[in-house]
């Protein structure tokens, strides 16, 4: 199992954060230009991990030690069930270097989207250490 599968399941945020690169690139599904960086990416996970409900991993596609990972996973987003993907890519430390989430089906998107929008302000506060 990715050590970042297990964080995200203990709901460890912290060890969540220690697994970021710091010049990682995080590719939201509902913004389009990525974000870089590993204090806007874990502030942006920190709020995700309070806006989704009933967040479980379904799979892991990758094998031990390969560079790209892909975790399956499903949760809950303002009444709307929601099926994504989170794909990491790590760099030669086992720091995660891309992370790209991609969710469906576009009403869930939506909801995931006003959630997140609703928080933005204080999630650029975190990231900003403000």
């Amino acid at each position: 199992m990715h050590p970042f599968r297990q964080a995200v399941e203990r709901k460890d945020m912290d060890a969540v954060e220690a697994l970021l690169a710091d010049d990682v690139v995080f590719t939201s599904p509902v913004v389009f230009k990525p974000y870089t960086g590993k204090a806007i990416t874990a502030a942006i996970l920190r709020a995700v991990a309070e806006v989704f409900e009933d967040f479980t991993y379904e799979r892991e596609i990758g094998a031990p030690g390969a560079r790209d990972h892909a975790l399956v996973f499903t949760a809950t987003v303002g009444g709307k069930h929601l099926q994504g993907c989170d794909f990491l890519r790590v760099d030669d430390s086992g720091k995660i270097e891309e992370l790209m989430v991609m969710v469906r089906p576009l009403s869930a998107a939506k909801a995931l989207a006003e959630a997140m929008g609703a928080r933005f302000d204080a999630i650029a506060r975190e990231a900003a250490g403000t």
